[in-house]
């Protein structure tokens, strides 16, 4: 039958009946009406519909066409194929953030740690080289050299960047791009 052929020919195409009617410019109640029988289309407009359809009038008008079971599996998994790389797109792009977060984290962590680094050994050099001329204040037993340095070594900040490298080198290893 006519209604049932359009039914089975549209939804084998992967078509709502929304999208058919967009495509021959009627409104969907016209659509569901020719797939109820409640109404027929005229004979233009099944030269239409069977152009959008890719079939022909006489196949429309023949007995009925049983709706392909294969096209609507293969219309599934087309979906479900472009919703899995819709996911792997923001998997990918959430795991290039963290990697950058990751990066700029040791990369500050690194900085700090090497300046610490230079200002321990300017420290020590500085200890090394005191002597009379850097600063002497009497005392009571005699003159006592005292190292007046504005550099500031603060030992709990070193640690802690040392275990933020440690924490974002393995972050950066962790977000890597795997080859499947």
């Amino acid at each position: 039958m006519l209604s049932d052929n359009i039914k089975n020919l549209r939804k084998s195409k992967g078509l709502s009946q929304d999208e058919l009617a967009a495509k021959l410019n009627v409104v969907r109640q016209t659509v569901s009406k020719w797939e109820n029988g409640l109404s027929v289309p005229d004979s233009e407009m099944l030269i239409i519909i069977a152009e959008e359809l890719d079939t022909s009038v006489s196949i429309l008008l023949d007995e009925t066409v049983k709706p392909d079971e294969d096209s609507e599996l293969k219309i599934l998994s087309s979906k479900l194929e472009i919703i899995n790389k819709q996911i792997a797109q923001q998997n990918e792009a959430r795991r290039k953030t963290r990697r950058t977060v990751f990066i700029a984290s040791f990369a500050v962590s690194l900085c700090v740690l090497i300046s610490g680094l230079i200002r321990y050994i300017y420290y020590i050099c500085s200890m090394y080289d005191i002597n009379s001329s850097i600063a002497i204040i009497g005392g009571a037993d005699g003159p006592t050299a005292i190292f007046v340095s504005d550099r500031i070594f603060n030992l709990p900040l070193l640690f802690v960047m040392l275990i933020l490298a440690g924490i974002s080198a393995f972050g950066i290893y962790k977000n890597r791009k795997k080859d499947i």
